[in-house]
Formats: structure tokens, sequence, C-alpha cells
């Protein structure tokens, strides 16, 4: 490892001085659009031959991005810009010789389908943050947030503007009417913004810019051209109040004797949304009772390895402007905040006696939440987060007619606060991040934390042109609570403070807080030339815990990584680009121990047709588990090689797939995995696309953990032979009646089944071959009866210990379809049934049985619902 590190060093101190000069040549001027005032207001109806656009000039010239970049373009663009006091106006003139050929996918917002003209506004002028106006030759729109310049793309927003769109014989024509309300900006006597537009030719999947920039060159809406001429605006304060109203009715199997479960439910629920400018520059957006019943459901998941699952936010309050909010401190998941901590499941489930039933929340009830946040134009981005969650309570009811209460979740604030300060002429930021969790246990919920408490500090600061980079953080947590709560922690997953080999941590159950630390620190070459690379540091300390606001998945790990990437970006006959790149990285812990090595070569080919191709190989050398045995010793996992390969046809026709292949083989075939994924999309006509997507999984792994038990005075840890196979199949259908009514289907089955045999227990966890690792039970020690395992270790004729059959087969169907219709600009009625259901099936059947049962043999539940939105706007 430090020959390999020494080696990416002095490559990159190389790569430094050889590049340099190349990096500044290539830097190129800003382009600049001057705006004037409107005299006439044109309609907005897709047309730009209205007088009342003759008082601007049009622009063009514009310049290929892609395939091949710094070319004449196949089909030219041109625009202009006017404004009034509110309102920035924009007419688009798309040519192309071939006008029965032009893409008017029809799609639902967001769709980004078809030929399409999007408008890159910074009005922060910050060079790293703008907003997107997207403009399809259907007239479809759609909006994105673009951050970290150019590097994350948030299509979450949903402003309320204007837009449409017209084909004829010289191409096709938009027209765009942007609010300033919905923009943000400072106060100046002439406001410069960072501005460019790109075209997108679908059918030759082929872009063009306003202002160049080059491949090479690092950053996106940094590199922007400028938008001059808006002289003495006055900031528009937005104000919108959008109250909801939801009128749900769900159908699911009766159980005999549960007065909650009857057969159906029927309930009525309402709340309000408001967005409020504080100022032009910072949004208050409040919710009371929010409902997100036409929310996507989660797709199906299994954890064998006790780890908990990521599920991404799709709640619309969270999602909105959740970059200003995000503290990604280490690699994966982990972040200070994890907004599904807000309104999760309760902690608890009701204590029932014999003949005793209980109506259960589903979810904690958020009371009120409130997000301040925005950007100030000298270069402040705040981000203030407040929620609270309700006291939930199980109604239980026994069998003479009692009722009662019983607490399963405790009341619950949140609070996050987020801030940046972007300074050295934008090129270099600095911020930080602040959470509180606090719940009212009221001398109940022992096993909860009282408070938790996480901060953190960041940083990025680039130089020569933005093409070299340094960034950083660093955090910490604090958590408080019983005894009973901290001890809890100590045992939990991510740490495992028992484990019988850690002589740097150690389980106190006296103890009433935990405070850890971790980090990050990363530097390398983003722009200029056709090299890339980087290497850094995470770290996470053994008390570290982030979990009551946050997600962490794992904690006591140092990891050194580093990568170098090659790019062909020029294109030839055969490729439109390719990227060739190495990656490395290295794990340890806090008491020294080296866990993991592994290498990884990959490569992306874009061919000339627009096909794609992407190989990985790697090796892991080195391979360690703290966590596996579940507080147990040390365990080592076989060496892995493992090899991946996709392919996938040309995005732009009509119908597209994807197919690929992963590979796992280990030393001594230990924890082999194979995995098939299929993904079609097919756009028949253009009001509707189908999407496909399976995936198959099967892994063979003869030492997956089962269970601890005792054996006398020693800890047996059960291990076993596991045939594990999973499929999933997704299908997504969207017909779009017009841009502002579409009706989709989202549907998912997914099954995971389980079955095991020759079953063994632990030896020597480290030792480096497998029959000394694992001692396998004899036919004489082990027997079966009534889904037990019997254990006669001693082989005396009396029975050690048992553990239960772990064979399982996990079934979850799962489908979803919503008609949704935006009657005015930022109202909305949606119309949605949901079915589904979950079950455990016989491990005995195959895979297509299960599912098969599960969909047309057992009763699922449904739920329809009626959402009606109406947005006041001032």
């Amino acid at each position: 490892m430090k020959f390999f590190t020494s080696i990416l060093v002095f490559i990159i101190f190389c790569g430094v001085n050889a590049t340099a000069q190349e990096i500044r040549l290539n830097k190129i001027q800003k382009r600049i659009y001057t705006t004037k005032k409107l005299v006439k207001t044109p309609i907005i109806d897709g047309g730009i031959s209205e007088e009342a656009w003759d008082i601007v000039e049009w622009s063009s010239d514009f310049i290929e991005k892609t395939p091949d970049e710094g070319t004449e373009p196949t089909h030219q663009t041109q625009f202009k810009v006017m404004h009034d006091a509110k309102y920035l106006y924009i007419a688009i003139r798309a040519f192309d010789d071939n006008p029965e050929l032009i893409q008017q996918r029809l799609s639902r917002r967001d769709g980004f389908a078809g030929d399409r003209v999007n408008v890159i506004i910074d009005s922060y002028h910050d060079k790293r943050t703008a907003f997107v106006f997207t403009t399809t030759a259907a007239g479809v729109k759609g909006e994105e947030i673009a951050t970290g310049n150019g590097s994350n793309w948030d299509d979450s927003w949903n402003p309320i503007w204007y837009t449409d769109a017209k084909v004829d014989e010289r191409g096709w024509t938009a027209e765009m009417k942007i609010p300033f309300s919905q923009l943000r900006f400072g106060k100046m006597k002439e406001q410069i913004w960072g501005f460019n537009v790109n075209r997108t030719i679908f059918r030759k999947n082929e872009r063009s810019l306003w202002q160049r920039i080059p491949n090479d060159q690092a950053g996106f809406i940094s590199e922007a051209g400028e938008l001059h001429g808006l002289i003495d605006l006055v900031p528009q304060k937005q104000l919108e109040i959008q109250p909801f109203t939801v009128v749900q009715y769900d159908s699911y199997p009766a159980e005999i004797g549960n007065p909650y479960r009857d057969g159906s439910d029927f309930k009525i629920n309402g709340g309000l949304d408001a967005k409020i400018g504080i100022t032009n520059d910072l949004t208050l957006d409040l919710t009371i009772n929010p409902d997100f019943g036409q929310v996507e459901a989660d797709p199906g998941a299994i954890a064998l390895d006790g780890f908990q699952i990521f599920f991404n936010e799709q709640r619309p309050f969270f999602v909105e402007n959740k970059n200003i909010f995000d503290f990604e401190f280490a690699n994966g998941q982990d972040n200070l905040f994890y907004s599904r901590r807000i309104g999760r499941n309760p902690h608890r489930n009701s204590n029932l006696a014999i003949g005793e039933y209980a109506k259960e929340p589903i979810n904690s009830a958020i009371l009120g939440a409130a997000k301040f946040s925005g950007k100030t134009q000298n270069g402040w981005s705040i981000g203030v987060l407040e929620s609270v969650t309700a006291n939930e309570y199980a109604e239980i009811r026994g069998v003479n007619g009692t009722k009662r209460e019983e607490i399963v979740e405790p009341l619950t604030n949140f609070f996050v606060a987020r801030a940046q300060k972007d300074f050295n002429e934008r090129n270099s930021f600095i911020g930080g991040i602040f959470t509180a969790t606090n719940r009212n246990l009221d001398g109940n919920f022992s096993e909860l934390h009282k408070a938790a408490y996480s901060g953190g500090i960041d940083f990025r600061h680039t130089w020569r042109n933005r093409g070299y980079y340094i960034e950083g953080n660093a955090i910490m947590s604090h958590v408080l609570g019983s005894e009973e709560a901290i001890e809890k922690t100590q045992l939990s997953m991510a740490r495992l403070f028992q484990r019988v080999d850690a002589t740097h941590v150690e389980l106190d159950p006296t103890r009433t807080s935990l405070t850890g630390s971790g980090g990050r620190i990363e530097v390398g070459k983003q722009g200029g030339g056709n090299w890339r690379y980087n290497m850094g540091v995470v770290w996470r300390s053994p008390e570290l815990e982030l979990n009551d606001v946050g997600f962490l998945r794992q904690t006591d790990e140092i990891i050194q990584f580093s990568e170098i990437q090659y790019l062909w970006q020029i294109p030839t006959k055969t490729y439109r680009d390719i990227n060739f790149q190495l990656e490395q990285y290295a794990t340890f812990d806090f008491q020294g121990n080296q866990n993991n090595m592994q290498y990884k070569a990959e490569v992306n080919v874009n061919w000339i047709n627009n096909w794609s191709t992407e190989l990985g190989l790697g090796h892991k050398p080195l391979s360690y588990e703290n966590a596996y045995l579940r507080g147990g010793p040390r365990w080592r996992y076989a060496d892995k090689n493992f090899l991946y390969f996709f392919f996938g046809s040309d995005k732009s026709k009509k119908m597209s797939f994807t197919a690929g292949y992963i590979d796992r083989k280990t030393e001594e075939t230990v924890n082999d995995l194979k995995k098939y994924i299929f993904k079609l999309d097919y756009q028949p006509f253009d009001a509707l696309s189908i999407s496909l997507n399976t995936e198959f999984e099967k892994i063979i792994d003869k030492t997956q953990y089962i269970t601890t038990t005792d054996f006398g005075n020693q800890k047996r840890y059960i291990l076993g032979e596991i045939d594990n196979q999973s499929l999933s199949t997704t299908l997504r259908l969207n017909y779009s009646i017009n841009p502002n009514m579409s009706i989709q289907f989202y549907g998912q089955p997914y099954i995971s089944r389980g079955r095991y045999s020759n079953f063994n227990f632990v030896n020597q966890s480290t030792a480096a071959r497998l029959e000394d690792r694992i001692s396998m039970y004899s036919q004489t020690q082990i027997s079966f009866m009534n889904d037990v395992y019997n254990i006669d270790e001693s082989l005396d004729g009396n029975t050690d210990y048992t553990f239960n059959k772990p064979d399982f087969s996990f079934v979850q169907f799962r489908t979803n379809l919503v008609a949704r219709w935006e009657y005015i600009p930022g109202s909305e009625l949606f119309f949605v049934w949901a079915r589904g259901g979950v079950t455990f099936d016989d491990p005995r059947n195959s895979l297509t049985r299960s599912l098969r049962d599960q969909i047309t043999n057992n009763k699922l539940q449904d739920t329809f619902l009626i959402k009606a939105t109406y947005r006041f706007v001032r």
C-alpha cells in the first residue's frame, strides 16, 4: 500500500506541473447577452412571431458540447431575452432541417424526454448554483436546481412559471415566462447573472451550448456566460399558500375477532403547506400535518448482514431544497441529516395480553415543520429546519370490550441548522452544520436517547481555473440517555463494544453518554487535460452516533482511498468518449487492524452509434469484518475477485435496453455471487413510455451467520451454507394526455429466498483456510425436529443447544397507480390506487410460485385516495 501511495503522489506532483499551462490556455472568453425591458407583453403560446419580441436581438452561434466538443452543431439555435418588472421572457428558435424527425415525447413534468432546451440562470451569480428551466418540443416543462458547480441536479423543485412550444417547417420554437419571485437575487442597480442555454437534439444524442464549455474544463455553472441589462429590478417576495385535502379508503383482508381489522377503513385528512419569501434571497417553508399518500412505495430489500438499509427520501416537503441541508461527511450514504428519521415508524410495538388487539400507528405524525433556506448575494447559503412529531399511542381493546391506550413513540423535536460561505472569488467555501434531537420521555422510553447532538465543519478550495481541489470535513456527535439507552447503543451493529477480541473499546453498562468524531479529507485534480486523480482519508470513531436524525451504518473505521482516471474526450470513427480509471482503498479499525484492501479497474465507452459499455475488474486480497459475528471475534472473509459488465443500446431510440452481469468468486468458493440485470425502455408513441427492470441474484455462502449460543463456558457462533436467491421486477408506465395531465403506474414484485444446509460453527475466526476457520457438524451431532435443529456436540446423547430452522422466503408486492392533473399552475389533483402486501412463503417453493401465490392467491391491501391541492400565489 505504501508503494502504491508513493507512486500516486508522484503522478499527482508531475501532473500538477505538466498540465497547469494547459489549463490556463483552455480558458474561454465569457459571452454576454444584454436584455431590454419589453414594450408589449407576448402571449406565451410557443410561437415567437409577435412584434413584442422585436425590441431585442437574437443571439446564436451555439457550439457543440457532445459528442464532438468545440465544433459546429448539426442545427443552430437562437434565443432572445427581455423582461418587465415581474417576469423574465425567453424566446427560443431551434432550427432543424428535418422537423418531421423532431422527438415530441410527452411525459410527466420533469420527464426530460425528447428534443429540449434548458435555460440555466445563476441569479445568485455565485458560480456554483443555478436555476434550470426546461421546455421540450412537446411543451413539457421541467425544473432543476443545480448545485456543486453542476455536479448535483435536483428536479424536486417545482416553481410556478409558464411555457409552451410549437413545431413548424423550420424546426421548433418555445417561449418561457419566468416570475422573478421564483428566482433568488440580491439588491443591485444592475443585476449580472450567470446565463447559458443548452440544446439537446434527442435523435442524435447531441448537445450544444450558447457559452462554450470545453469538456476538460472543471466546473459547469462557473463557466456560463452572463446576462446583463436587468436594471432597477425590485425583488419580488414570494408568498404561496397551498392547503390540501385527502379522502382515503383502505380495503384489506378482515381478521376474525380483531375490531381494528374489520376489512375496511375510511378517513379524511387535511393540511397546509406555505412558502413565504422573507427576502428575495431567503424563503420560509411551512407544513402543518403533511400528507404523503401519493408517494411511491419503497423498493423491496432484506439485509442478511444485520446493518440498516438506506432508502431515498421521496416526500415532497423534505426533498425540495434538500441540497442546502445535505452534509455527507464520509463515503456511501453517511449523513448528519437523514430526513426519513422525521415521521419514522414508532420505536415500540404495543404489549398485548391474551385476547387483546391493537390499532398501531404506522408513522409518527408530523405536527408541523418549517424550513428557512436560501442563499444571499454575498455568498451565504443558509438552511434551518425545525420539526415536531407527536406522541403516538396504540389503541388496545380486550375481549370484554375494554379499551386502553399505550404510548409507542414519544414527542420529539428535530432541529437542523446548515450554513456555507463562499469566498476567494467563489472558488472556495467553508461551512458548518448543527443538529439536535430532543425527546420528551416523561419517565418512559428508557431505551431511547433523551437527546442527541451533532455538528461539523466542511470546506472546499479550488485553484488553477478550478482544475485542482482540496476538500474535507470534521464532525462530532454527543448522545445522552439512560444507562439502558447508552448500553443499547454500545451493543448496536454499528459499534458492538462487547466484541471479545477488541482491546480499544469495552462495554460499560453504567455510561449515560457517548461522544464520537469522524471526517474526511480529499485532494485531487478534476479538470484540464486528460488526467484526473484524487486521494484521501475517511474516519469514523467507535463512539460516533448519528442515527437519531442522521444516517450512519458503521463506526470504528479508517479508510484510505485513491483513484486515477484517463479520459479520451475527442470522438473518433469508433467511439464518442472513453473513461478508464484505477481505484484502490484500504480500511483499518481504531485498534490498528487492517481489515480490507481492494484494487479495481474500470472502463466506460460510449460508442459512435450511441451504444455504451462498462467493464470492471477487481481483486480483494484482504478482507476482515469486525461485526460479522455480532459481538464475536474478528472474522476473515475469503479473498475475492470480481467482474461486472454492462452494455446498453442507443437511448434515443423508441426502444432501448441495458443488460448487465456481475460475478464474484472467492477462494475455496466460500462466498460466490452471480447477478443478472436487464432493463428495457420502450416508447411506442409519444404519449406512452414503458420501463421494465428485472434483477436476479444468486449467492452461495458457506459461512452465513445464523445465531450465537452458549456451549458450557464457551460461545458458539453458528454458521451455515446459504443458497440465497433474490428476484425483483419493476414496471413503470407513464401515459401523458397533455403536459399537465398524466397517468403513472409503478409495480414491483420482490422475493428473497434463503435455504440453509451444511451447518458449522466458528473455530479459528481469522484462519487463512476455510477448514481451519470452521468446524462442520457431523451427522451424529445434529438432528432436526419441529423446525428446530438439536445439537449434541459432545456426543453424550444429550442436547447441548438448539437453533431454529433459518430458512426463509420473503415476498413483497407493491403497486401504485396515480392520475395527476395540474389544473392550474401549482395546483394539482391526484387520484391514487395502491395495492400491496408482504408475506413469508414456504422456502421449499420456487421463486416464481411464491410470487404467483402472493399476487393471485393472497388477499392484498388496497388503498384508494383523492388528494386536492390549491396554490394561492401573491
